[in-house]
C-alpha cells in the first residue's frame, strides 16, 4: 500500500470527516449522521454464493473504509462505505456495485447462519417451520436487509470524466430492452466537479482539503481561497497531509505539530523553493570553474548553513 492509500484511508477513518462526506453527500451539509453513532466494521468483503452449499468459491475484496450507522438504540441501520481514489476508475459502478452486493450476500450469508443456530425469528411465529423456499435460501420472507450506500471519493483537480452508471458502461441496446438491464450508480465527491457553493456545504477538514485539491493547480486562485477560509491557519495535522499527498505539495510543519497554519507553511515552501534555485545556481557556477564535487559540496555548506550532508545531497542533485 502506498504512502498516499495510508493517508487517505486513515484520514477517512476519523468518524467526524466520514459522517462530514456523507452528510454533505446525502443532506446538502445536515447534520443526520452523528460521528459517535459510527461503528467501524471489517472491510474484508467475503462472500460464498449462497444456496451452493459447499461448492461456492470464497470471493474477497478490500474496501477502504466501512461503518454501520446506529440508531440512538445502537442497532445498524445502514452500511456506509468509501472508496478513495487517486485516479479516475472508468468502471467505478462495476467495482462499486461489486463491494455492495458482495455486502448484501453476507448479511443474507449471516442470515442463514443465524437461522440455522437456531437464534433468528421462526418465518411464520414461534413454532412454526419455514417454507421450502425459505429453507433452501436460508433467507426469510420476513427477514430484511441493512441498505449499503458507498460514496467515491475523488483525491484530484481533475474533472470526473468516467462512467458514473452501469447504463454508460453497456454497449448499444435497443430502448425496449434497456429498460430490462440492471443499473448501479456511483456516488462521488470529485472537487474538480464541484462548485465552490457544494463545497461549504462540508463542515469538517474536509472541506479545506477539497477547495485546496480544487484550486491545487491555479495559485491565485489557491492563495485567495486559503487567505478568505480562516480554518487554513489551524488546519488539522491529518488533513495537511492528505494535502500534500494528494496535491505533490511540499507544506512543512513541525513534527507532533497536531495543527497547520497553511498560509505559514506555504510562505515557508515558497522560501525553501527560492533557496533551492540559490543552491542550483551555485553548483552550476562552482562546477564551470573547476571546482571538484568535493570542494562544491564544502562551500555550499559553508554558503547556507547546510550540514556537510545535507550539503552533499544538494550539489549532487544538480550536479551535471
Amino acid at each position: 500500500m502506498g504512502r498516499k492509500d495510508t493517508v487517505t484511508k486513515e484520514y477517512m477513518r476519523n468518524p467526524v470527516v466520514f459522517a462530514d462526506a456523507f452528510n454533505k453527500y446525502l443532506y446538502r451539509g445536515r447534520q443526520v449522521i452523528k460521528p459517535e453513532k459510527l461503528k467501524r466494521l471489517d472491510t474484508a468483503e467475503i462472500s460464498v454464493p449462497y444456496g451452493s452449499g459447499d461448492a461456492g468459491v470464497p470471493q474477497q475484496r478490500y474496501r477502504d473504509v466501512l461503518k454501520a450507522a446506529m440508531t440512538d438504540g445502537n442497532m445498524a441501520y445502514c452500511i456506509l462505505g468509501i472508496e478513495n481514489q487517486s485516479d479516475i476508475h472508468y468502471a467505478a459502478p462495476v467495482k462499486n456495485g461489486l463491494y455492495d452486493f458482495m455486502q448484501l450476500a453476507h448479511q443474507v450469508s449471516e442470515t442463514a447462519g443465524s437461522h440455522k443456530r437456531g437464534e433468528g425469528k421462526n418465518a411464520g411465529g414461534e413454532g412454526s417451520r419455514p417454507s421450502q423456499g425459505e429453507y433452501l435460501s436460508g433467507f426469510y420472507k420476513t427477514d430484511r436487509l441493512l441498505p449499503v450506500i458507498t460514496l467515491t471519493i475523488f483525491y484530484s483537480a481533475e474533472e470526473w470524466d468516467g462512467p458514473l452508471t452501469l447504463r454508460e458502461m453497456y454497449s448499444d441496446l435497443d430502448d425496449t430492452a434497456a429498460q430490462y438491464v440492471p443499473d448501479y450508480r456511483v456516488n462521488l465527491i470529485a472537487p474538480g466537479n464541484m462548485t465552490d457553493g457544494e463545497i461549504e456545504e462540508f463542515q469538517s477538514s474536509l472541506k479545506e482539503v477539497v477547495q485546496y485539491i480544487k484550486y491545487s493547480g491555479d495559485r491565485e486562485k489557491l492563495q485567495e481561497v486559503i487567505q478568505k477560509n480562516k480554518n487554513f491557519r489551524r488546519l488539522e495535522r491529518q488533513a495537511a497531509e492528505v494535502i500534500n499527498v494528494t496535491t505533490n505539495s511540499k507544506l512543512k510543519y513541525a513534527e507532533g505539530q497536531e495543527e497547520v497554519d497553511v498560509c505559514a507553511a506555504i510562505e515557508e515552501m515558497k522560501m525553501d523553493s527560492k533557496i533551492e534555485g540559490k543552491i542550483e545556481g551555485s553548483v552550476e557556477t562552482y562546477r564551470e570553474v573547476g571546482y571538484s564535487i568535493k570542494d562544491t559540496i564544502k562551500h555550499v555548506a559553508e554558503k547556507f548553513s547546510l550540514s556537510l550532508q545535507k550539503s552533499e545531497e544538494e550539489v549532487r542533485k544538480y550536479w551535471k
